[in-house]
């Protein structure tokens, strides 16, 4: 499954993704505990996240942690480097 979580709030997510075009589902994390559980974000008071990709295996654990995210080619890189299933 993929899933995206951004900081911003729900009304700013719905218009990027519906912009976008995305086909999966964007998920806000205003408050950014998840973001700084995984290291996105310093503290709640950061203005933004940093983008990462986090890679959760089926059994629940993180597989793979991709610090440096080229929004134009990132896609193509986790088609290489992942699994097919």
């Amino acid at each position: 499954m993929i899933l995206g979580i951004s900081t911003d709030t729900v009304d700013e997510n719905r218009a990027f993704a519906e912009k976008e075009g995305f086909a999966f589902p964007l998920l806000c994390d205003t408050d950014r505990k998840v973001s700084i559980a995984y290291g996105a974000a310093a503290d709640a008071s950061a203005a933004y996240a940093k983008r990462r990709t986090v890679v959760i295996g089926p059994d629940g654990k993180v597989e793979q942690i991709i610090e440096k995210v080229d929004v134009k080619t990132h896609a193509d890189t986790l088609l290489e480097t992942l699994p097919a299933k």
